[in-house]
């Protein structure tokens, strides 16, 4: 993603309210809206990824979302929308009285880059804390932050830690272990 291929402020709004009419009818067990219906440009139906994050206050109620693009955008938004709110092990499913009280964010994210390093003081050095999303891997266990997450967890160290117990492993193992590690950006936009 480059500047040139941004989206315009229309098309957020229309991903923005794809997500919250999928939101809703997903969590009322209704028929989600039929993508025909929206004035879809080029770019939402070229292949996207994107992550729904869901909140409540400002804390997190369901973030699910796709770290390479599989399907368009619009639909991608669409599905995360849903599974999001129903299908985030971390919490419950949202439940309808809950729908006035939710706040949606819509990233959509480049393409992962590997980020080569050396050590993990190299690694900690090349982060961009605010700028990158990162993907940690050790094997089949994989887990991500989007960069909106250096918000909270603005130390790079910690950030790598609470990454590691996210995939279900030791906080210390990128100290302690070479990972395969990308990053990537995100256009983010919210409600």
């Amino acid at each position: 993603m480059n500047p040139t291929d941004s989206l315009t402020p229309q098309e957020r709004q229309l991903l923005l309210t794809i997500a919250r009419q999928s939101l809703e009818a997903g969590v009322r067990r209704q028929p989600l809206p039929d993508l025909n219906t929206f004035p879809l440009t080029p770019l939402l139906k070229e292949p996207g990824a994107s992550f729904v994050t869901l909140t409540v206050h400002g804390n997190l109620r369901g973030c699910i979302g796709a770290l390479e693009p599989y399907q368009p955008l619009a639909e991608d938004v669409r599905e995360h929308a849903v599974a999001a709110a129903l299908d985030d092990y971390r919490f419950t499913p949202v439940q309808p009285k809950e729908l006035p009280d939710i706040a949606i964010e819509v990233s959509r994210l480049t393409l992962p880059q590997p980020l080569v390093y050396q050590s993990s003081a190299d690694l900690v050095r090349r982060l961009r804390p605010g700028i990158d999303g990162v993907i940690l891997r050790d094997g089949m266990r994989r887990a991500t932050f989007l960069p909106q997450v250096w918000e909270k967890i603005p130390d790079p160290a910690t950030f790598l830690s609470y990454l590691c117990e996210k995939m279900g492993a030791p906080l210390n193992l990128w100290q302690r272990k070479k990972l395969e590690v990308l990053i990537y950006q995100v256009e983010e936009f919210h409600e």
